[in-house]
């Protein structure tokens, strides 16, 4: 399934870049050499992954006292030796698995660990070992045989740290513990307010109350895959891939694919300590999507010596003998256009059909969720779809994965929801912070073609222009090849950072926030508000939500706000601008939230009547841009 051929858009090739690094010599090896890669841990035969994913012990401080492990150093032992433990699934949110509200609603630090072996052999040959965390939300602690060994501020991202000095091997077990705090603070990303009620006579002592600046539940916890991994003493750290086409001898017809890689190396030092700059590599292009499949020289496409250099496809194979680490990636080769007026993936125009929705889901809160995925995408493909926005936050690598496999196209949003105080630098240097993570961890991704900075931040409020550009400029430093945008909820004529961006995102439910009930007037509100925006700034608009909430099953004649029937109506009133928008080359695409009252999903994932209309409007779109055929069990039409 590729959803992005069934638009003619697909990316034109997909392949699996194979990096192996050759000898060298003459260098000391230092812990200290360890770089800023985040690459997703892959096996090859030169790396070896063990997984720390399962039930670990876990433990609440007791009452309200956030710093009793530390006090009494809960890290120099078992947990269970500390007092009594209970069991909790990693990954996961702790949240929603036992019947303790006093655990759903926790402020505060928690506490796992869990035993585990690390193999002899490992020490045997000198390899590099590090632990890696897809996500931690929020404050993270982590220590190795009661070693700390690292911290990490931030969820939905993922974080590691070099291990190799604390473990084992093979001489007895190792344990790993790990603090969590969930707090939220004005100068966390996401913002939160602490407030601590010192009236004792309505509360305990150190009462504390949170409160966030969105509206989707702060689940917590260890949320995706705990890894532990071995590299060689000299390893590949970190990759940069950009791609483009162009003609070969002038032909118009025949294209040739451009890869541009540059290639890290962690481990080397001279004499010096100073970092090596010349290392060797062969980096290898295979035609194909297939990790597990690829390493024969029938699909090797081409090949360079150099870490930092060109490929063009087609071109000669080269081989080479003796390796030390490899390391393979998949890659999509497109490109990215944009104008005042439209978006262009490979050098067409592209009208996105897409969503915004939420990983969580009953019972595993935000934990990694494969079987969810799977679901969701397939969704996506049922409803006609072809491109999502991460909202609120980073989503999983998997979930990545996923996109980029299929062909589907994301927005990838940061976890900045409804910011404010942009007068504070610590804010400020923390949101570029979050920014450089979420790129260097996707920024190789085919399927990701826009950042997204912040949803409906207050930016209309003295500061922010400051604030966004500053941010933006960050970004763009750290990538050129895609452009930049936040998701705005303010109005066209008081927002003071939109200024900044590539393309012009706003949320607006009209008819439901404002003039509730009055699905009449959507028609001509958001086809006077979209032109509005676009006339003033000159770019690209993506309407990123609108709509209505619905409770499944609540239904009226006539219809009335929260039943289904409002939900329907409401869209099809956005339809009906957004069609002579499109047309008039103002408005380029479009999102359905998909995971509150306002989705066209349950939360089990079952569709509402708005799912069937939304369907029906999206694969209309995909037949009429490029002749997709439509399905033939479409149950609402927009006539």
């Amino acid at each position: 399934m590729n959803y992005l051929q069934e638009d003619n858009m697909e990316f034109v090739s997909r392949f699996i870049f194979v990096i192996a690094f050759l000898n060298s010599f003459g260098f000391s090896l230092t812990s200290e050499d360890f770089g800023y890669g985040i690459l997703y841990p892959r096996e090859s035969e030169s790396r070896e992954i063990r997984s720390l994913d399962g039930l670990w012990n876990f433990r609440v401080p007791f009452g309200l006292c956030s710093d009793q492990g530390i006090v009494e150093r809960w890290y120099m032992s078992d947990l269970s030796k500390t007092g009594k433990v209970d069991t909790m699934p990693v990954p996961s949110s702790y949240n929603d698995l036992t019947e303790k509200r006093a655990l759903r609603d926790h402020i505060g630090v928690v506490w796992y660990d869990r035993r585990f072996f690390t193999p002899r052999h490992w020490a045997k040959e000198n390899r590099r070992v590090f632990i890696r965390f897809g996500s931690v939300h929020y404050h993270t602690l982590v220590w190795m045989n009661g070693m700390f060994v690292t911290s990490h501020e931030g969820g939905h991202l993922p974080f590691l740290a070099e291990i190799t000095a604390f473990l084992k091997f093979g001489k007895g077990y190792d344990r790993i513990t790990v603090a969590v705090n969930n707090t939220l603070t004005s100068t966390t990303i996401p913002q939160g307010t602490i407030r601590v009620m010192n009236d004792t006579a309505r509360y305990p002592k150190g009462y504390m109350i949170q409160s966030y600046n969105f509206d989707f539940f702060n689940y917590a916890g260890i949320h995706r895959p705990v890894i532990i991994y071995s590299t060689p003493g000299i390893y590949i750290d970190d990759i940069n891939v950009s791609t483009n086409f162009e003609n070969t001898y002038g032909q118009s017809n025949k294209l040739m694919g451009i890869v541009q890689f540059d290639v890290s190396i962690g481990g080397i030092t001279n004499q010096e300590n100073s970092v090596q700059t010349d290392a060797e590599c062969q980096v290898t292009l295979y035609e194909g999507w297939d990790i597990n499949g690829v390493g024969t020289e029938n699909n090797a496409v081409a090949s360079s010596f150099l870490c930092k250099s060109t490929i063009y496809i087609p071109e000669v194979k080269i081989t080479v003998n003796e390796e030390k680490d490899v390391y393979r990636m998949p890659i999509g080769i497109r490109t990215l256009k944009w104008t005042n007026s439209n978006f262009l993936i490979n050098g067409k125009p592209f009208y996105f059909r897409g969503f915004g929705k939420h990983e969580d889901s009953n019972i595993h809160g935000r934990g990694l969720n494969l079987p969810l995925i799977v679901k969701d995408n397939n969704l996506l493909y049922w409803i006609g779809a072809n491109a999502f926005r991460t909202s609120h936050y980073p989503y999983s690598e998997e979930t990545m994965d996923f996109a980029d496999r299929l062909g589907i196209v994301v927005i990838d949003e940061s976890p900045a929801i409804g910011i404010d105080n942009f007068t504070s630098n610590e804010l400020l240097q923390k949101h570029k912070m979050v920014m450089t993570k979420l790129i260097r961890r996707d920024k190789n991704r085919p399927s990701v073609v826009l950042w997204s900075l912040s949803n409906e931040p207050l930016s209309q409020k003295d500061g922010a222009d400051n604030y966004f550009r500053i941010l933006v400029d960050h970004t763009k430093k750290l990538d050129q090849s895609r452009p930049v945008t936040f998701v705005t909820s303010q109005s066209y004529s008081n927002d003071k950072a939109v200024q900044y961006m590539d393309v012009i995102c706003v949320n607006r439910y009209s008819s439901w926030y404002s003039d509730t009930g009055h699905s009449d007037l959507i028609n001509l509100q958001t086809e006077s508000e979209l032109s509005e925006w676009h006339k003033k700034f000159k770019k690209p608009v993506i309407m990123t939500e609108y709509g209505a909430g619905s409770v499944v099953g609540l239904h009226s004649e006539p219809a009335s706000v929260w039943t289904e029937e409002y939900h329907v109506i409401t869209l099809k009133e956005h339809f009906k601008a957004f069609e002579r928008l499109r047309k008039n080359g103002i408005l380029i695409e479009y999102f359905r939230p998909g995971g509150c009252l306002k989705g066209v999903f349950t939360r089990d994932r079952k569709p509402k009547s708005a799912a069937h209309i939304t369907r029906w409007r999206y694969w209309f779109l995909a037949n009429q841009t490029s002749s997709v055929p439509l399905p033939s069990d479409l149950l609402y039409s927009l006539q």
